[in-house]
């Protein structure tokens, strides 16, 4: 019975990739990478006589089409895609279409990768929780081609002020910067962009809602660049009491006596 593996690649770094994922793709007699966006280094970890697609070139039938074709012959597969493949990974349709071609449920799973989100917050060594300050985390887009529901609007997101990390949207980045002000976000909220996290051009720029957008300009990034907004990346902040010497846990007594 052959099985096929959805593995998160990682951010770039082909060392990012987890053990597991590494092993699987190993091997896989067929590898399916996303080619616009994995690195190529990913695919040295796989056998010399592995099946090898690019799925930049293919659209969701083919795709779909090498999946079952590989499954029902019994090999295994790896569907290789950057970062971790549940967020705007396109996975759940590809699942689906198994499920509706009748593969059963056990020939196929995901392993999970490090999101660029969280190699953006690496590349910055930044925390995105910091007490007292933001204890939110909003993951969202602009919208594009692929639209987003209406209570998910910008806008409506920026009015948390919460920190946010906002993918595929660097292109727009003058919209996303009027949009969050729109929103609620002031002016000078810190904003932070890495461009191609963990990959060796990896670029990191800092400014803020009302200046970012002139210093990308400048610098000619429009693609592959993870957007951060949010008061965590410049001020001051309360000691976490997971560490504080007064605070009693399950695991020390603190010098409160709590």
């Amino acid at each position: 019975m052959g099985k096929l593996y959805f593995i998160g690649a990682g951010p770039g770094d082909p060392e990012l990739i987890t053990v597991k994922g590494q092993r699987l793709i190993a091997e896989a007699d067929v590898i399916i990478y996303a080619g616009s966006l994995v690195n190529p280094e990913i695919l040295k970890y796989g056998r010399k006589d592995a099946e090898i697609y690019n799925s930049a070139t293919m659209n969701l039938d083919e795709v779909l089409k090498v999946e079952i074709d590989a499954l029902k012959a019994g090999k295994m597969v790896a569907r290789v895609h950057t970062g971790d493949p549940a967020i705007y990974g396109a996975i759940q349709e590809q699942m689906d279409g198994l499920r509706a071609a009748g593969i059963k449920e056990d020939q196929f799973c995901v392993v999970p990768g490090v999101s660029s989100f969280l190699a953006t917050a690496a590349a910055l060594k930044q925390e995105y929780t910091l007490p007292s300050i933001s204890q939110t985390v909003i993951i969202t887009r602009m919208e594009g081609r692929t639209p987003v529901p209406p209570k998910e609007k910008l806008a409506l997101l920026a009015a948390h002020q919460a920190t946010m990390c906002i993918f595929l949207s660097v292109q727009a980045i003058d919209q996303v910067m009027a949009t969050l002000k729109e929103g609620g976000y002031p002016g000078d909220t810190p904003v932070a962009i890495v461009a191609r996290a963990t990959w060796p051009d990896q670029r990191i720029f800092r400014g803020t809602i009302d200046t970012i957008a002139d210093i990308l300009h400048q610098a000619g990034v429009v693609r592959q660049a993870m957007i951060v907004v949010g008061k965590v990346l410049d001020t001051d902040y309360e000691l976490s009491k997971l560490y504080d010497s007064k605070f009693t846990t399950m695991f020390r007594k603190g010098t409160d006596g709590e």
